[in-house]
C-alpha cells in the first residue's frame, strides 16, 4: 500500500485519472503508457504496485470497450485467441518467476523502470505511426477473413504478454500497430476492436497475478476509475475537435519525457 491516505489525498489521483482518460478519449491510445509512469514519478507509488494497479484499471475500462466492439461485430475472435495463446502463458510464466524466484525489490523496481524506458518510446513511435499505417485499412475488406498467420500472431502475443505484465504498457498503441502490419487487409475498426478485446484477458490475468503478489492499491485504483470514466466520456465527446496531428506528437513527446524522468529523476 502507498502512504496516500484519506479522501482528500486521493483527489489528485482522481484528477490524474480524469486527465489520462480525457486524452485516451481524444486519441484512443496512451492510457497505460501515461498512467504507470505518472503513478511512479508524480505520486510516489512503488513501481510494482503502479504496474499491478494500472493493469486492473485497464481490465475494467477495456471490458466495456470490448463489449461495445463485439456488439458492433468489430472483433476478429480467431486473432484474439491466437494472441491470447501467446500472451496468457507468457504473462503466467513471468508472474510465476516473480512469485517463486527470490527478488531484491530494489532490483525489481529497477527492471520495471528499464522496461518502461524501452516501452514508452516504442509506444510513442507507434502513436505517431498509427494514423499512417491504419490509413490503408479504411477500405479493407470487411467481409473477408484475414489470413491465419498463426505462428507470427502467437509469437507477437507472447512478446506483448511479457511486456504488459512487466510494465503495463504496450497492449494499446503497440498492439494496434503490429496488428495493422500483420493483417494489412483487415479494416481499421476490426484491428482496434480485436486489440481491445485481447487486452481484456491479458490485463485481467496479469493484474490478478499482481494482486496475488500484493501489488495492487485499491484506494488508488478506485480514485483513478472515479476520474477516468467521466474523463473518457468527455474526451470521446470532444474527439475530432482537437486536431490529431497536434495531439499525437504531443502525446508521443510526453511519453518520451516520462521515459527520461523514470531513468534520471
Amino acid at each position: 500500500m502507498t502512504d496516500l491516505s484519506g479522501v482528500w489525498a486521493l483527489l489528485p489521483l482522481a484528477g490524474a485519472g480524469f486527465g489520462v482518460g480525457f486524452l485516451v478519449g481524444l486519441t484512443g491510445v496512451g492510457g497505460g503508457a501515461l498512467m504507470t509512469p505518472l503513478l511512479i514519478s508524480t505520486f510516489g507509488v512503488a513501481p510494482a504496485v503502479a504496474v499491478g494497479t494500472d493493469l486492473l484499471y485497464a481490465a475494467v475500462t477495456k471490458t466495456v470497450g470490448s463489449w461495445r466492439h463485439h456488439l458492433a461485430e468489430n472483433v476478429e475472435w480467431p486473432i484474439v485467441l491466437r494472441l491470447a495463446l501467446g500472451s496468457i502463458p507468457a504473462a503466467l510464466i513471468l508472474l510465476a518467476v516473480m512469485a517463486y524466484v527470490p527478488f531484491d525489490t530494489v532490483k525489481m523496481a529497477q527492471w520495471i523502470r528499464y522496461g518502461l524506458a524501452f516501452a514508452l518510446p516504442v509506444s510513442a513511435a507507434a502513436i505517431v505511426l498509427y494514423p499512417i499505417l491504419i490509413r490503408g485499412h479504411a477500405t479493407g475488406d470487411a467481409n473477408g477473413s484475414p489470413p491465419p498467420r498463426v505462428a507470427a500472431t502467437v509469437v507477437f502475443g507472447a512478446a506483448l504478454g511479457f511486456l504488459v505484465t512487466l510494465t503495463s504498457v504496450g497492449a494499446g498503441a503497440i498492439g494496434v500497430v503490429v496488428l495493422a502490419m500483420l493483417f494489412p487487409l483487415m479494416p481499421a475498426k476490426r484491428i482496434v476492436g480485436s486489440d481491445i478485446a485481447h487486452a481484456v484477458p491479458l490485463t485481467l490475468v496479469a493484474g490478478a497475478g499482481h494482486l496475488g503478489l500484493g501489488h495492487v492499491d485499491f484506494g488508488v485504483l478506485l480514485a483513478l476509475l472515479c476520474g477516468s470514466i467521466p474523463g473518457i466520456l468527455f474526451g470521446t465527446r470532444l474527439a475530432g475537435v482537437a486536431p490529431e496531428w497536434l495531439l499525437r506528437p504531443l502525446l508521443a513527446l510526453t511519453l518520451c519525457y516520462a521515459a527520461y524522468a523514470l531513468l534520471y529523476k
